[in-house]
């Protein structure tokens, strides 16, 4: 499948067809060769789905559920769970320690950290809060709110979370396909009374943990670049150079996984009952028209699902800083930013509402753009948190002007080129361990996973410059990682 070249990071594919706005393609020559062609396919899937008007590939592209991951898909008359996927509201944050980066050289104190950290937010696929050492308690009332407030001041009050975190989200709740809670409220009774009620309340135990799989959270040294822009932003942001800061990425958990694979289920079982084909032949690809009770029904499932996932990044959050607080007394922090890569919102693209479909993708609006107006970022653009890999590091980036030509959007992260069973088939523990070792990054399992290695993921330089080469956004800041916390229990299968 040929992308024509339109400039030194961009190029395109035609539309099934050759109807309609071609695919727009983000990468240098060199993420542009090493496209799957299975990735591509999937963009011409999803681009000729019905009611979709745009797709974009981002340069950390690769095979997803139905649309690849690393894509934006638009649509004004439908909406897809395809392109969220299970992981409903997945994200990044980032908070700022005053704490200056030599105060953790020490591998004790790493350790400790470390330690510290996994006490509070046990790492695995089931772990909840029964597993943690330090904790609060999860009663229903909690657990109903969190799924239909969000990060409401009570929610926030009750977990011990500063409310006004809340006001450094990307967006701190969500509210039904009304624009109301109550239509949240309305889904969940529903829910609990057709016998979700016990495993809902197992559900909401998780939050405050990351889970597995490429969930993580990530101490770091920040490096503020140089030009007047950087800086001028890492102080709006509340970036501090040389000092601590730490980087999570998880999303809904369990719950929110209930929610997606159920509605897969049941958009399957009305296609069936309807009589019409999958786009493409894909069943990853259903659909429900705007305004159907199906629709309805996914938005306001997805959007408790975002609310779950919001509260349990800050809640992590909230949990990390106390245990750095536990190991060197004294220590503050400041909520920088919390940005989603996994959901469906609606915003104003070629002067008309749509649904922007994110999918591995990251929000991205420059200085100035409508949407920032009253908040902290109005005159920067907000935060963009991407993560590169432990060896390679992280960015916070600020979007560009050019990013209109992404449906302001960048990628995600690295994007992996190797599957998990490769990886794992592929990679040398020993030299995995090694690697980490010859960086001075610790991190809290008796091996790293390797098919969470670095080497399993695309270059991240690459990627970046395909970001600045397009005018997609530049970068604020390096994020050096010291130690990384994340579900060893399979690196060594």
């Amino acid at each position: 499948m040929m992308i024509q070249k339109t400039g030194k990071a961009t190029g395109f594919i035609p539309a099934p067809g050759n109807k309609g706005k071609p695919i727009t393609i983000i990468g240098t020559d060199a993420i542009m060769d090493g496209f799957d062609e299975m990735c591509l396919q999937q963009a011409m899937n999803s681009r000729g789905a019905p009611g979709v008007t745009d797709v974009v590939l981002n340069p950390d592209a690769h095979v997803g559920y139905g649309a690849p991951i690393g894509c934006v898909m638009v649509s004004p008359t439908h909406i897809y769970p395809g392109p969220v996927g299970v992981d409903i509201k997945c994200s990044m944050s980032l908070i700022q320690m005053d704490l200056l980066d030599e105060a953790i050289d020490d591998q004790s104190t790493r350790r400790a950290l470390i330690n510290a950290i996994c006490k509070r937010t046990p790492t695995g696929a089931g772990k909840g809060r029964r597993h943690a050492q330090h904790g609060r308690e999860v009663d229903h009332e909690l657990g109903y709110r969190m799924a239909t407030e969000g990060a409401s001041e009570w929610v926030c009050e009750q977990l011990g979370i500063p409310y006004g975190w809340a006001a450094r989200c990307e967006d701190a709740y969500h509210v039904g396909h009304d624009g109301t809670t109550g239509a949240l409220q309305q889904r969940l009774d529903k829910m609990l009374d057709r016998g979700y009620r016990d495993r809902f309340l197992g559900k909401m135990q998780q939050v405050g943990t990351y889970g597995g799989g490429n969930h993580f959270g990530e101490a770091e040294r920040v490096e503020v670049g140089d030009s007047d822009k950087a800086r001028a932003s890492a102080e709006v942001f509340g970036l501090k150079d040389k000092h601590v800061a730490f980087l999570s990425h998880c999303g809904s958990r369990g719950f929110g996984h209930d929610l997606a694979s159920t509605q897969f289920k049941l958009l399957e079982a009305q296609f069936d009952a309807w009589g019409i084909p999958y786009p493409s032949g894909d069943k990853k690809l259903v659909y429900a028209p705007l305004g159907t009770q199906e629709a309805d029904d996914y938005i306001d499932d997805m959007s408790m699902g975002a609310n779950f996932a919001t509260v349990n990044h800050l809640f992590i959050n909230q949990l990390v800083l106390e245990a750095f607080q536990e190991v060197i007394p004294g220590v503050t922090g400041d909520f920088v930013y919390f940005i989603s890569h996994n959901i469906a919102k609606r915003e104003v693209l070629q002067n008309q509402v749509q649904w922007v479909h994110r999918k591995g993708a990251t929000r991205a609006f420059p200085a100035g753009h409508h949407e920032l107006k009253g908040t902290p970022f109005y005159g920067t653009g907000h935060p963009i948190l991407l993560p590169g890999n432990p060896r390679d590091g992280s960015v916070v980036m600020t979007a560009l002007p050019g990013a209109e030509k992404s449906c302001y959007s960048v990628n995600h992260g690295a994007g992996r080129k190797m599957g998990r069973k490769h990886a794992f088939r592929a990679l040398d523990q020993k030299e995995v361990d090694s690697d980490m070792d010859a960086h001075d990054i610790m991190h809290n399992g008796r091996a790293y996973p390797r098919d969470e290695a670095p080497d399993a993921y695309k270059d991240f330089e690459e990627v970046l410059k395909s970001v600045r080469q397009a005018e997609l956004a530049s970068v604020v800041a390096r994020l050096k990682a010291r130690f990384v916390v994340k579900d060893a229990s399979k690196a060594d299968d």
